[in-house]
């Protein structure tokens, strides 16, 4: 990507959602992330609690977890056992420690299946601005936690989810990071590792790439930081859906942060029956 491109598509103009008694309300909030090449920076973090394009919803997973990094298992899984299938979920950007939005489908799926489900949340910034250092503490923090999980306990299925920046995330612990301006290189988890992931779900991917046979949404644009072929998750296509519809600020290069705002809503019953699917009921 041309410096100038790069430029462009950084300094945008995004909304911050916040809720407050249930209702949404959508405020502009102008900021230029502080990224080499990028055209400078404003203030930091937004105060408020929220997401780049993803709502902070307390309450949106009903087993929330009481902070990162913390498990939760379902009815009857036993202190000290390895569970059946354990879900780590990566949060958006500038929600508070725990699930975040996507949680709800963690909650769904946990529900859901007959086996024994524990959920993770991973423990890293999730910081909007600056966005690089927290895409690599996050992708540093997600790889530790799939492979000690892969490694204490070989016969669990994991399961991946990541909502915005956490997708950005997940993408890029399982394929890399590639060569991208502003970003820190990291490489691949090995295949030995992955081995055990037994379904990823990404919705509103900053690294969306239109025409992937794993693409769920109906976007045909690419996002922000659109994934190479230097860093391609082809290889995980089985085990993936990817939601991104057209239209979307930060996964489609297009101007509604209100898309972003809505793949919970719109798809969890069909990413539900996914993971299901992939782990066995």
């Amino acid at each position: 990507m041309s410096p100038n491109r790069f430029r462009k598509r950084i300094a945008l103009t995004a909304a911050v959602a916040v809720v407050t008694g249930g209702a949404l309300l959508i405020v502009q909030n102008s900021f230029a992330a502080t990224i080499p090449g990028a055209g400078g920076s404003t203030a930091g973090r937004p105060a408020t609690s929220a997401a780049a394009g993803t709502a902070a919803r307390p309450g949106a997973a009903t087993r929330a977890l009481p902070g990162a990094g913390t498990r939760v298992a379902s009815t009857g899984d036993q202190a000290g056992k390895c569970p059946d299938v354990h879900i780590i979920v990566t949060r958006a950007s500038t929600e508070a420690p725990g699930t975040g939005i996507i949680g709800s489908l963690a909650t769904a799926v946990t529900r859901a299946s007959r086996q024994t489900v524990t959920v993770e949340a991973t423990d890293y910034p999730a910081a909007l601005n600056p966005y690089p250092p927290s895409v690599a503490a996050g992708t540093r923090a997600l790889t530790a936690q799939v492979t000690a999980e892969a490694g204490n306990c070989p016969g669990t299925r994991i399961v991946l989810m990541g909502y915005s920046q956490g997708a950005h995330v997940i993408g890029d612990v399982l394929a890399g990071t590639g060569r991208v301006a502003g970003f820190t290189p990291n490489a691949a988890l090995s295949k030995k590792t992955t081995d055990h992931v037994a379904a990823v779900i990404l919705m509103g991917d900053p690294r969306y790439v239109p025409g992937k046979s794993f693409n769920a949404g109906t976007s045909k644009t690419r996002g922000l930081f659109p994934r190479g072929g230097d860093a391609p998750l082809d290889a995980f296509a089985a085990r993936t859906q990817s939601y991104c519809d057209t239209g979307d600020t930060f996964c489609a290069g297009g101007r509604s942060v209100a898309v972003h705002l809505s793949y919970t809503r719109r798809y969890n019953t069909a990413a539900r029956d996914f993971v299901l699917n992939r782990i066995g009921g």
